[in-house]
C-alpha cells in the first residue's frame, strides 16, 4: 500500500480493514446473489458509487465481505480481478490528527492517499454520520471524495440504514448523485436457516467444537431458532433482525456448550440459548420452549436430555438490556 506522500501517513493502514486479505471459511454472503450482482454492476458503471441501504443487522457488511470472497476467489469480472477492498468506518474520518505539528482533516489526507491508489474499493460503513454528523465535513463531503472517484481506479461503497438515508442522506442531492442504491432487504425465514447452516463450519472453526447431529437434525433445531426469533417475538426497540438476531441464538448454543466443556452443541444449549436470550419477548419464550420441548421430545429421551421446566416470572426477572 502507497502511503500518502505528502506526511507519510497512511489512513488506510492506521483506521481500515483490508476485507480482501482475510481468510474465509465460508462465503459471507450466503443468499445474497442478486444483491451481489447489482453490486458488482455499478462498480463496473463509470462515475457511480454503490449505497447499501437496509435496516441493522439485515447484512449489508457481509455483502461487501462477499464480494471480497469473490475477488479472492477469481468469482468476479475480469475488470474486477485484483482490486483491493478496504473497510473504514465513518466515525474515523471526523476528525482531524496532529502530524509534524500541524492539524490535517483525516478525509482529506484519505483522499491524497486515494490518489496515488489503482484498483481500490472503499467500504464506508454508517456513512450517513458523514452528512448528518459533522456540519464542516457535509458541506465538503461530495466535492472532497469527488478526485479520488473521477479518477475511476477508485470505487466507493457506502452503507447506511433506511431512517438515516431519509434523515440525512437524501438532503445532499450533489452527493447521492455519485450513487446507485441498493436495497438490502431482510431474508425470509427459510433463507435465514440456510445462512445459518452454511455458516456453521466458520462458528465450529472459530470456537473448536461441532453441532453433534446429522445434517437433517441440525436445520430442524435451526429451524427452531429462526421461529424464536420471527418478527413479532423480538423485543421492540432492539433494532435486530434476520439474520442476526438469529446469529446471536445460534452463537450462544454455542458458548452455551463451551461454558459446560463439551465438544459438542446438544439440544439442551440450544434450548438454553433461546431461554436466556434478552432479544425475545418472554411469553415468546416460553411458547417457544414448550414447541422445542414436543418437537425434539424423541430425540432428548434416546439422549438422555432433561430439559428444565421455565415460567414466565425466571425469565422477566432477568437483567434487561
Amino acid at each position: 500500500m502507497q502511503e500518502n506522500i505528502y506526511n507519510g501517513f497512511s489512513v488506510l493502514k492506521n483506521y481500515a480493514e483490508e476485507l480482501s486479505n482475510k481468510t474465509y471459511l465460508t462465503d459471507p454472503a450466503i443468499a445474497r446473489d442478486e444483491e451481489l450482482k447489482k453490486l458488482m454492476m455499478i462498480l463496473l458503471t463509470p462515475e457511480k458509487s454503490a449505497l447499501l441501504v437496509g435496516k441493522a443487522g439485515v447484512g449489508k457488511t457481509s455483502i461487501v465481505e462477499g464480494l471480497s470472497y469473490r475477488i479472492l476467489n477469481n468469482m468476479i469480472p475480469t475488470a474486477l480481478q485484483g482490486y483491493k477492498v478496504y473497510k473504514i468506518n465513518s466515525s474515523s474520518l471526523i476528525g482531524k490528527i496532529n502530524y509534524n505539528g500541524k492539524e490535517e482533516l483525516i478525509i482529506t489526507l484519505l483522499v491524497e492517499e486515494l490518489l496515488h491508489m489503482t484498483k481500490t474499493i472503499l467500504f464506508i460503513d454508517e456513512i450517513h454520520t458523514l452528512i448528518g454528523s459533522n456540519a464542516t465535513v457535509s458541506m465538503d463531503l461530495a466535492n472532497i471524495l469527488k478526485p479520488a472517484i473521477d479518477r475511476g481506479a477508485v470505487k466507493l461503497i457506502g452503507a447506511t440504514t433506511d431512517i438515516e438515508y431519509n434523515t440525512y442522506l437524501i438532503k445532499d442531492r450533489a452527493f447521492l448523485r455519485r450513487f446507485e442504491r441498493i436495497d438490502v432487504l431482510e431474508p425470509s425465514q427459510e433463507t435465514v436457516v440456510e445462512i445459518l447452516f452454511k455458516s456453521l463450519p466458520k462458528i465450529e472453526a472459530s470456537t473448536g467444537i461441532k453441532f453433534r447431529y446429522n445434517e437433517y437434525t441440525t436445520k430442524m433445531l435451526l429451524e427452531s431458532i429462526v421461529s424464536a426469533t420471527s418478527e413479532y417475538k423480538r423485543v421492540y426497540g432492539l433494532g435486530a433482525m434476520y439474520p442476526d438476531i438469529a446469529f446471536s441464538v445460534l452463537t450462544a448454543a454455542f458458548s452455551q456448550a463451551l461454558y459446560q466443556n463439551r465438544q459438542f452443541v446438544t439440544t439442551l444449549d440450544v434450548y438454553n440459548a433461546i431461554k436466556s436470550s434478552k432479544r425475545i419477548y418472554p411469553d415468546s419464550i416460553i411458547r417457544e420452549l414448550a414447541a422445542f420441548k414436543e418437537k425434539f421430545k424423541n430425540l432428548v429421551d434416546q439422549e438422555g436430555i432433561i430439559l428444565p421446566d421455565v415460567d414466565i416470572s425466571e425469565i422477566s426477572n432477568e437483567e434487561d438490556i
